[in-house]
Protein backbone atom coordinates (compact mmCIF):
# COMPACT_ATOMS: atom_id res chain seq x y z
CA UNK A 1 0.00 0.00 0.00
CA UNK A 2 1.50 3.37 -0.99
CA UNK A 3 1.19 6.79 0.61
CA UNK A 4 -1.66 7.76 -1.70
CA UNK A 5 -4.02 4.96 -0.67
CA UNK A 6 -2.91 4.50 2.95
CA UNK A 7 -5.62 5.36 5.51
CA UNK A 8 -3.79 7.62 7.97
CA UNK A 9 -6.80 7.67 10.31
CA UNK A 10 -7.08 3.92 10.79
CA UNK A 11 -4.84 3.78 13.87
CA UNK A 12 -6.94 6.44 15.63
CA UNK A 13 -10.39 5.03 14.98
CA UNK A 14 -9.74 2.16 17.36
CA UNK A 15 -9.13 4.60 20.23
CA UNK A 16 -12.24 6.76 19.99
CA UNK A 17 -15.96 6.55 19.28
CA UNK A 18 -15.79 9.94 17.55
CA UNK A 19 -16.34 10.02 13.80
CA UNK A 20 -12.96 10.93 12.38
CA UNK A 21 -11.44 10.57 8.94
CA UNK A 22 -14.69 9.46 7.34
CA UNK A 23 -13.47 10.14 3.82
CA UNK A 24 -15.38 11.52 0.87
CA UNK A 25 -17.34 10.30 -2.10
CA UNK A 26 -17.37 13.22 -4.49
CA UNK A 27 -18.75 16.14 -2.49
CA UNK A 28 -20.42 13.95 0.15
CA UNK A 29 -19.68 11.31 2.75
CA UNK A 30 -19.19 7.71 1.65
CA UNK A 31 -22.44 5.74 1.70
CA UNK A 32 -21.41 3.54 4.64
CA UNK A 33 -20.46 6.52 6.81
CA UNK A 34 -23.70 8.31 5.94
CA UNK A 35 -25.84 5.28 6.78
CA UNK A 36 -24.01 4.79 10.09
CA UNK A 37 -24.60 8.45 10.95
CA UNK A 38 -28.31 8.17 10.15
CA UNK A 39 -28.62 5.01 12.24
CA UNK A 40 -26.91 6.70 15.21
CA UNK A 41 -29.21 9.69 14.84
CA UNK A 42 -32.22 7.36 14.83
CA UNK A 43 -31.02 5.62 18.00
CA UNK A 44 -30.61 8.98 19.73
CA UNK A 45 -34.13 10.09 18.74
CA UNK A 46 -35.57 6.78 19.90
CA UNK A 47 -33.79 7.18 23.24
CA UNK A 48 -35.25 10.65 23.79
CA UNK A 49 -38.79 9.60 22.94
CA UNK A 50 -38.72 6.20 24.65
CA UNK A 51 -40.52 5.31 27.88
CA UNK A 52 -39.45 3.37 30.95
CA UNK A 53 -41.35 0.20 31.83
CA UNK A 54 -42.11 0.81 35.50
CA UNK A 55 -43.75 -2.61 35.89
CA UNK A 56 -40.63 -4.37 34.61
CA UNK A 57 -38.38 -2.27 36.85
CA UNK A 58 -40.54 -3.05 39.87
CA UNK A 59 -40.28 -6.76 39.14
CA UNK A 60 -36.50 -6.58 38.73
CA UNK A 61 -36.11 -4.71 42.02
CA UNK A 62 -38.38 -7.04 44.04
CA UNK A 63 -38.72 -7.61 46.93
CA UNK A 64 -37.61 -4.04 47.59
CA UNK A 65 -40.69 -1.77 47.42
CA UNK A 66 -41.06 0.70 44.55
CA UNK A 67 -43.32 3.70 44.04
CA UNK A 68 -44.12 5.28 40.66
CA UNK A 69 -44.43 9.04 40.29
CA UNK A 70 -44.57 11.56 37.48
CA UNK A 71 -43.65 15.18 37.04
CA UNK A 72 -45.96 18.02 36.12
CA UNK A 73 -45.18 17.49 32.43
CA UNK A 74 -48.26 15.65 31.11
CA UNK A 75 -46.58 14.17 28.03
CA UNK A 76 -43.24 13.84 26.28
CA UNK A 77 -43.70 16.83 24.00
CA UNK A 78 -44.42 19.11 26.94
CA UNK A 79 -41.52 17.60 28.88
CA UNK A 80 -39.06 18.45 26.11
CA UNK A 81 -40.39 21.98 25.69
CA UNK A 82 -40.87 22.80 29.38
CA UNK A 83 -37.91 21.61 31.47
CA UNK A 84 -39.32 23.47 34.48
CA UNK A 85 -42.33 21.14 34.64
CA UNK A 86 -40.04 18.13 34.80
CA UNK A 87 -38.55 19.44 38.05
CA UNK A 88 -41.76 19.26 40.08
CA UNK A 89 -44.08 16.40 41.00
CA UNK A 90 -47.69 16.48 39.99
CA UNK A 91 -50.11 16.88 42.89
CA UNK A 92 -51.15 13.22 43.09
CA UNK A 93 -47.54 12.01 43.20
CA UNK A 94 -46.56 14.54 45.88
CA UNK A 95 -49.52 13.55 48.05
CA UNK A 96 -48.75 9.86 47.66
CA UNK A 97 -45.09 10.29 48.64
CA UNK A 98 -46.00 12.27 51.76
CA UNK A 99 -47.89 9.19 52.93
CA UNK A 100 -44.54 7.34 52.82
CA UNK A 101 -42.51 10.02 54.60
CA UNK A 102 -40.16 8.78 57.29
CA UNK A 103 -36.73 9.16 58.80
CA UNK A 104 -34.98 7.99 55.63
CA UNK A 105 -31.22 8.27 55.17
CA UNK A 106 -31.38 7.97 51.37
CA UNK A 107 -33.94 7.97 48.60
CA UNK A 108 -33.01 6.43 45.25
CA UNK A 109 -34.80 7.64 42.13
CA UNK A 110 -34.73 5.91 38.75
CA UNK A 111 -35.77 8.50 36.17
CA UNK A 112 -36.31 8.37 32.44
CA UNK A 113 -34.62 11.71 31.74
CA UNK A 114 -33.54 11.98 28.12
CA UNK A 115 -32.83 8.27 27.64
CA UNK A 116 -35.32 5.78 29.02
CA UNK A 117 -33.14 3.06 27.48
CA UNK A 118 -30.26 4.05 29.77
CA UNK A 119 -32.48 3.86 32.85
CA UNK A 120 -33.85 0.46 31.83
CA UNK A 121 -30.41 -0.97 31.04
CA UNK A 122 -28.13 0.35 33.74
CA UNK A 123 -30.02 1.66 36.79
CA UNK A 124 -30.96 -1.65 38.42
CA UNK A 125 -27.48 -3.27 38.28
CA UNK A 126 -25.89 -0.11 39.71
CA UNK A 127 -28.43 0.02 42.55
CA UNK A 128 -28.01 -3.65 43.36
CA UNK A 129 -24.23 -3.25 43.61
CA UNK A 130 -24.48 -0.09 45.68
CA UNK A 131 -26.93 -1.38 48.26
CA UNK A 132 -24.49 -4.09 49.30
CA UNK A 133 -22.51 -1.36 51.03
CA UNK A 134 -25.41 0.40 52.77
CA UNK A 135 -26.06 -1.93 55.69
CA UNK A 136 -27.71 0.01 58.49
CA UNK A 137 -28.94 2.81 56.22
CA UNK A 138 -32.65 3.57 56.23
CA UNK A 139 -33.52 3.34 52.54
CA UNK A 140 -36.82 4.73 51.29
CA UNK A 141 -38.89 2.83 48.74
CA UNK A 142 -37.26 3.18 45.34
CA UNK A 143 -38.94 5.87 43.28
CA UNK A 144 -39.58 5.32 39.57
CA UNK A 145 -40.11 8.72 37.97
CA UNK A 146 -41.38 9.57 34.50
CA UNK A 147 -41.05 12.83 32.53
CA UNK A 148 -38.33 13.63 35.06
CA UNK A 149 -35.47 16.10 35.24
CA UNK A 150 -32.63 15.84 37.75
CA UNK A 151 -34.14 18.39 40.15
CA UNK A 152 -37.30 16.28 40.50
CA UNK A 153 -35.26 14.35 43.05
CA UNK A 154 -35.29 17.39 45.34
CA UNK A 155 -39.09 17.49 45.41
CA UNK A 156 -39.24 13.71 45.89
CA UNK A 157 -36.81 13.79 48.81
CA UNK A 158 -38.63 16.70 50.42
CA UNK A 159 -41.92 14.76 50.33
CA UNK A 160 -40.25 11.63 51.74
CA UNK A 161 -38.23 13.54 54.35
CA UNK A 162 -35.01 11.89 53.12
CA UNK A 163 -31.58 13.18 54.17
CA UNK A 164 -30.10 12.49 50.73
CA UNK A 165 -31.27 11.65 47.25
CA UNK A 166 -29.51 9.89 44.38
CA UNK A 167 -31.15 10.29 40.98
CA UNK A 168 -30.20 7.67 38.38
CA UNK A 169 -31.27 9.28 35.12
CA UNK A 170 -30.86 8.79 31.41
CA UNK A 171 -28.41 11.32 29.98
CA UNK A 172 -28.90 13.28 26.78
CA UNK A 173 -27.96 10.83 23.99
CA UNK A 174 -25.25 11.61 21.49
CA UNK A 175 -24.32 10.12 18.14
CA UNK A 176 -21.88 7.69 19.75
CA UNK A 177 -23.85 6.59 22.85
CA UNK A 178 -27.63 6.56 23.23
CA UNK A 179 -27.89 4.73 26.56
CA UNK A 180 -25.62 6.61 28.96
CA UNK A 181 -26.75 6.83 32.59
CA UNK A 182 -25.92 9.62 35.01
CA UNK A 183 -26.22 9.72 38.81
CA UNK A 184 -26.79 12.92 40.76
CA UNK A 185 -26.31 12.90 44.53
CA UNK A 186 -27.66 15.70 46.74
CA UNK A 187 -27.28 15.90 50.50
CA UNK A 188 -30.05 17.72 52.39
CA UNK A 189 -32.12 18.02 49.20
CA UNK A 190 -34.88 20.55 48.86
CA UNK A 191 -36.68 22.52 46.18
CA UNK A 192 -34.38 25.20 44.79
CA UNK A 193 -31.08 23.37 45.26
CA UNK A 194 -28.44 24.48 42.75
CA UNK A 195 -26.52 22.12 40.49
CA UNK A 196 -23.33 23.15 42.33
CA UNK A 197 -24.77 21.42 45.41
CA UNK A 198 -24.83 18.03 43.68
CA UNK A 199 -22.21 15.44 42.80
CA UNK A 200 -22.45 13.83 39.37
CA UNK A 201 -21.29 10.44 38.11
CA UNK A 202 -21.68 10.24 34.34
CA UNK A 203 -21.02 8.09 31.27
CA UNK A 204 -22.27 4.81 32.73
CA UNK A 205 -22.67 2.54 29.71
CA UNK A 206 -21.11 -0.49 28.03
CA UNK A 207 -18.16 1.48 26.66
CA UNK A 208 -17.85 3.85 29.61
CA UNK A 209 -17.98 3.43 33.38
CA UNK A 210 -19.01 -0.07 34.48
CA UNK A 211 -21.90 -0.82 36.84
CA UNK A 212 -19.68 -1.89 39.72
CA UNK A 213 -17.36 1.09 39.28
CA UNK A 214 -20.32 3.48 39.26
CA UNK A 215 -21.76 1.80 42.35
CA UNK A 216 -18.43 2.01 44.18
CA UNK A 217 -18.13 5.69 43.33
CA UNK A 218 -21.68 6.39 44.48
CA UNK A 219 -21.14 4.40 47.66
CA UNK A 220 -18.00 6.37 48.54
CA UNK A 221 -19.77 9.66 47.86
CA UNK A 222 -22.74 8.65 50.01
CA UNK A 223 -20.60 7.77 53.01
CA UNK A 224 -18.56 10.96 52.66
CA UNK A 225 -21.68 13.09 52.20
CA UNK A 226 -23.11 11.63 55.39
CA UNK A 227 -19.86 12.17 57.27
CA UNK A 228 -19.39 15.75 56.08
CA UNK A 229 -23.11 16.61 55.88
CA UNK A 230 -22.73 18.12 52.42
CA UNK A 231 -22.53 17.42 48.70
CA UNK A 232 -21.54 19.35 45.59
CA UNK A 233 -18.41 21.42 45.13
CA UNK A 234 -17.47 20.94 48.79
CA UNK A 235 -17.24 17.15 48.33
CA UNK A 236 -14.34 16.14 46.10
CA UNK A 237 -14.12 12.63 44.74
CA UNK A 238 -11.08 10.67 45.90
CA UNK A 239 -10.36 7.82 43.42
CA UNK A 240 -7.98 6.25 45.93
CA UNK A 241 -10.77 6.17 48.50
CA UNK A 242 -13.09 4.49 46.03
CA UNK A 243 -10.43 1.90 45.19
CA UNK A 244 -9.86 1.20 48.89
CA UNK A 245 -13.47 0.16 49.56
CA UNK A 246 -13.57 -3.27 51.23
CA UNK A 247 -14.03 -6.23 48.82
CA UNK A 248 -17.66 -7.21 48.50
CA UNK A 249 -19.00 -3.80 49.53
CA UNK A 250 -20.43 -3.29 46.02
Amino acid sequence: MNDVTRDIWARWRGTTRARIGLGRSGDALPTTALLEFQAAHGRARDAVHGAVDCVALTERLAPRPCLTVRSQAPDRTTYLRRPDLGRRLDDASAAMLKDHAGDWDIAFVIADGLSARAAMTHAVPVLQHCMLGLAGWRIAPIILATQARVALGDHIAACLNAKAVAVLIGERPGLSVADSLGIYLTWAPGIGRADSERNCISNIHADGMSHDQAAATLLWLLHEAKRLQLSGIGLKLDPAGVAALPPGST
